[in-house]
């Protein structure tokens, strides 16, 4: 039988959850160590589909594919066009046959969905339209490593309820950490998908706000996103109106918890949704945040093959 898929945030038990976290941690400290990591890819090779730019996403799975044994097969986007050139199912029963993990960094949600149904093999969302899993693992990872724990704390996400927030909020659920999100009027998270979220375990305080300050107040994490995704280009001026009172500052930064911790996704769009001064003050964790989607995700596919 194939290993699962991971198509959302749910796609994990809570055990395998908190043993992805045990395995990143372990195998951080093996690397600091100079020791051997588990080649539980040699021989296989992922094939990586990626219709969106990346950086740290494909660096990251490229990297840990190869320290895990294995090897990694770029696709493009102009490669594949998927769904235009090639019918999703026909691309996934094909892929499939070359290769032993499909990881997919797409557009459409519906695309992943259709994608791990149709594959032979298992597949990894590594970012849709409307949940990121995997920068999810790796920021609660790093919380993890600054705050020693996540039951308690409270992450106030400020900015547009989109796939970072989602997959945040999702995590936060199952965590026990309270979650609140401050965006504007209609950008913020359906009362269908907070209403799913909340029954998913340990803390059910998940709400959204229209004031940022009255959000951030107290909190632990302060966490921030661009205000237009990749695909929403058109809307970027529109947004950049409709998102400035939502900048993450100093003033901002202020009202939260004096040993809070900054954090963003990246790619950002400094003197935007974050000033320059958050982004390089001693609160910002974010290049650990870039580095730990690297051990989160080695961790996933460890457990995966394993």
């Amino acid at each position: 039988m194939k290993p699962k898929s991971i198509t959302t945030d749910l796609s994990l038990t809570d055990s395998e959850l908190q043993e992805v976290f045990r395995i990143a941690l372990a195998q951080k400290e093996a690397l600091r160590r100079g020791k051997p990591l588990p080649q539980v890819l040699k021989g296989k090779t992922a094939g990586m589909l990626f219709e969106k730019a990346s950086l740290r996403t494909r660096v990251s799975f490229e990297v840990g594919v190869g320290q895990l044994g294995g090897h990694s097969l770029f696709l493009g986007a102009q490669e594949i066009q998927l769904g235009k050139r090639e019918a999703v199912k026909d691309f996934a029963r094909v892929i499939c046959r070359y290769v032993d993990l499909i990881i997919a960094r797409v557009f459409k949600q519906e695309h992943i969905e259709e994608m791990a149904r149709e594959s032979r093999v298992p597949v990894i969302n590594a970012l849709s339209d409307y949940l990121h899993p995997c920068q999810a693992l790796g920021d609660f990872l790093t919380i993890r490593e600054h705050l020693g724990a996540w039951e308690g704390k409270t992450l106030a996400f400020v900015g547009d309820g989109n796939n970072v927030a989602r997959s945040l909020c999702y995590l936060s659920a199952r965590l026990g950490a309270k979650f609140i999100l401050a965006a504007p009027q209609g950008y913020g998270l359906a009362e269908s998908f907070l209403a799913e979220a909340r029954k998913l375990g340990k803390n059910p305080s998940l709400l959204v706000m229209h004031d940022p300050a009255a959000a951030v107040k107290g909190a632990d994490i302060i966490y921030t996103d661009v205000w237009a995704s990749m695909g929403q280009e058109a809307e970027a001026e529109q947004r950049q109106k409709i998102f400035a009172p939502f900048q993450v500052n100093a003033p901002l930064m202020a009202r939260a918890k004096p040993k809070a911790i900054f954090m963003h996704c990246l790619p950002a769009y400094r003197g935007q949704e974050v000033t320059d001064e958050v982004m390089d003050g001693n609160q910002a964790v974010i290049y650990d945040q870039a580095e730990n989607r690297l051990h989160a995700q080695r961790a996933l596919m460890t457990l995966m093959f394993s």
